[in-house]
């Protein structure tokens, strides 16, 4: 693994730790994670023994560490692998319009936090930790004061933005409020000079087919590997 020559995405974890997450990220040049509070990603700067050592060392005690890219496809030593998965990897160049109009969506704040917490261990869009919220702007929309649907940022390095914490509740779903707050999110994105990406699981056929409705295409299947100390 050569991050020098491979695209910042084949390493999305690595390259936003030392760069749009370097405030949050703990640990050294070998191997950093993200501040528990904000999420559970690590990644090492390479597969040496060193590096992969230095990764096993920041899975928290009781509590879980996200690998994807290079650093999932063997664990560290001395760790437990809860689970693995295949992640499709999609960026878009340019949204598709809708021809329907968008929702009545508001950017969430600090106010709003406990509510986009609840959303996300409700519906799951992927780990939501306490301080997930901070990482970049989410944008929601509101049902008599009830939030029923959400989408925001999370990885961040140069030149790309993550779309993440896309989610619905179940009660309002089929209304096409995820695709339009993604294609809001994502458009923004766009207007920044940034190239939007997100990670799917890429057995999920039809939660691909939708983001490709939206101008996302697949840019590569990435490994994901949870592990625990």
């Amino acid at each position: 693994m050569s991050n020098s020559l491979s695209h910042p995405l084949d390493h999305p974890v690595w390259h936003s730790l030392s760069t749009g997450w370097s405030a949050l990220a703990q640990g050294d040049a070998r191997a950093r994670r993200i501040d528990p509070l904000y999420g559970p990603f690590g990644a090492a700067a390479d597969d040496s023994a060193a590096s992969r050592a230095a990764l096993a060392t920041l899975a928290p005690e009781g509590g879980e560490l996200w690998l994807v890219g290079p650093d999932a496809v063997t664990p560290p030593p001395g760790v437990t692998v809860q689970r693995t998965a295949k992640l499709a990897q999609m960026v878009a160049t340019s949204i598709t319009s809708s021809s329907s109009a968008p929702p009545a969506w508001v950017t969430l704040d600090e106010s709003n936090a406990a509510d986009m917490r609840a959303l996300a261990l409700l519906t799951r869009p992927g780990p939501f930790a306490p301080l997930t919220h901070r990482l970049g702007r989410f944008i929601g929309v509101h049902d008599k004061g009830q939030l029923i649907a959400m989408a925001g940022e999370r990885m961040a390095l140069p030149g790309f933005t993550e779309v993440s914490g896309v989610c619905t509740h179940p009660d309002w779903r089929g209304r096409g409020l995820a695709g339009a707050l993604m294609r809001i999110v994502a458009q923004a994105m766009l207007d920044r000079g940034e190239t939007p990406f997100l990670h799917a699981y890429a057995a999920h056929d039809r939660t691909i087919a939708l983001y490709r409705t939206l101008g996302f295409e697949v840019r590569a299947e990435l490994p994901m590997m949870v592990v625990t100390r």
